[in-house]
Parts: structure tokens; sequence; C-alpha cells
């Protein structure tokens, strides 16, 4: 069964608001031997499409995951590029910017880390924290030396997202196809993920109470999720809200959207032209004498 993917992504100029989108949506798998062999496909689909996509070099494909903790954003990584050749995939994951990162804009840390042609490069958070938990925690500002924060910080908001849409467009532009993904996990699921962390001790290290801390602003972080969405899912770099509370359809659905997302780019291996095919056929030549003697 093929999911429609169109029904998570969100349009561009949409005034999203979470409480209406699903965070447990319909299941894309009938039992868990179903689950296995549809991401089986679609990991050997994925496969398939990235050696082309390395081999035809023509485009760069840039996947950000963004989420709560404990949405599943490692494990859909892990899952979804299992199949995939790990020269031709980066992963980056963004946590607090060092001091010397904080002496430059914003967008200077990630911008480094963008995939080069026939590559594809995943995000594990990326510049939208800085529209995210620099929202929520505003105190933040105050150490990336900004000139002229005043108490209106609206301005800061609006002048972030315009520069992120931007250089999203600038990227596009110039062969980079960007897909993001928001794994939206309800409050309760979050709880019970984070009690299974303390009750398996190979997943102690996972957690901290840090984390337990950041519920108290979960209302906060829906609202910047919400601005954030609706003012930078473009056209040609969507958002997509995958209902997060079923890691095995959230994989299934990311899974299918990269696959969609690579066959959309029309790739193919490079044509051999005729003074290659001729110089080919001379090698051949020479490797069948060797092979006489």
């Amino acid at each position: 069964m093929k999911i429609n993917t169109k029904e998570f992504r969100v349009r561009e100029g949409d005034d999203v608001d979470l409480d209406k989108w699903p965070t447990e949506g319909k299941s894309a798998y009938k039992s868990k031997d179903d689950y296995k062999a549809v991401l089986e496909d679609h990991v050997a689909q994925l496969s398939d499409l990235q050696r082309m996509h390395y081999a035809s070099n023509r485009h760069a494909v840039l996947l950000i995951f963004q989420a709560m903790d404990a949405a599943g954003k490692d494990g859909a990584i892990r899952h979804v590029m299992s199949g995939v050749n790990p020269q031709g995939c980066q992963v980056f994951s963004f946590k607090h910017p060092s001091p010397a990162e904080l002496q430059h804009d914003f967008l200077w840390r990630t911008t480094r880390d963008l995939p080069e042609r026939g590559r594809i490069g995943i995000f594990n958070r990326s510049y939208y924290e800085e529209v995210l938990i620099v929202r929520v925690h505003q105190e933040i500002l105050q150490s990336e030396g900004l000139p002229d924060v005043g108490e209106d910080k609206k301005a800061i908001w609006h002048d972030r997202y315009r520069s992120i849409v931007d250089l999203e467009r600038h990227l596009h532009c110039n062969g980079t196809r960007i897909v993001k993904f928001f794994l939206h996990l309800s409050k309760d699921e979050q709880r019970k993920r984070f009690l299974e962390r303390i009750d398996e001790p190979e997943k102690n290290w996972k957690f901290s109470m840090a984390d337990i801390e950041e519920r108290k602003f979960w209302k906060d972080y829906m609202k910047a999720y919400e601005k954030c969405l609706s003012a930078t899912s473009t056209e040609d770099s969507p958002w997509y809200i995958v209902p997060a509370d079923d890691k095995e359809n959230a994989r299934l659905i990311v899974s299918q959207i990269v696959v969609d997302t690579l066959k959309e780019l029309k790739m193919s291996y490079p044509k051999t032209t005729k003074e290659r095919h001729e110089e080919l056929l001379e090698i051949r030549k020479r490797l069948m004498k060797q092979h006489d003697h």
C-alpha cells in the first residue's frame, strides 16, 4: 500500500494549528511482519535511488529532522537510511553552539555542513533550533551578541524566518532539494518513552533532568513550532508533520517521502559518449589479450 504523503505536507501559506494535526495517524502497516516488509522495500528503493543520485551528480538532498525529545528522530534516521551507502550520506547533529559558533550569524555553523552534489545530507536538529528553543528560552539571545536586542523580539523571529526561507530558496535554485520533517509526538507518549528510558538500563544514558524541565515549556514549544512551520514551509522546501506516537508508522511515512523526493529528481546514470564507448572497447581488447597470455 503506497502511503499518501500529501496529507502530511504543510502547504505554503498554511496557518498551522498542531491540535488539528494527529500524533497518531492511520497505520501504514497491518502487522509487525508487514511493517518490516514495507520498510525493507522502501530501503531497497532508497539504496537504488541513492546510487543513481551519486552517479548522476546533479543534485544534493538535505533532510532536516526536528522534534521534541523522544519523538524518534535518531531511530527514524537509523532505520530509513540503513540501506544507503555511507559514502553518499552524511549525518550531522547540532547541539548547543560552541563559543566560536556564537561569534557568527545563526546560519553559519549549519551552512558549513550542507551536502555536496550527489550526496544526501541529514540534519538531526538544525538552524531551525534558532527559532524554536531560542524562541522558548529567549535568554539565549543574549549570548548570541546580536546588535540591538530590545524588548520587542517579534522582528527577530520575522527576520530569521525570512533568512531561512531565502537560504532555502537559494539552495533550491542551485540544485539542493530540502525536505523537512517535524515528528509530531503527544505529551503523554513522551512521558511513556521517558519512563522507558528510566526503566531500561540500556536507555538510561538518553535521559537527564533537563529533559523533564523542558516538559514545563511544552505549550511554548508547540506555539514556536506552529509559527515556524507556518512561516517556513514552501512549495520547494516543504515541511511534513509526521504523526510520531507510533514509531514504526512514522518511519514508513518518512521513508516514503524520501523515496518520492528522490524519484522526482528524474535522475539517470551518465550516458556513455561515442568516444568513451570506443575507448572502453579498446580497454576491453587489451584486457582480453592479457587473459590470453
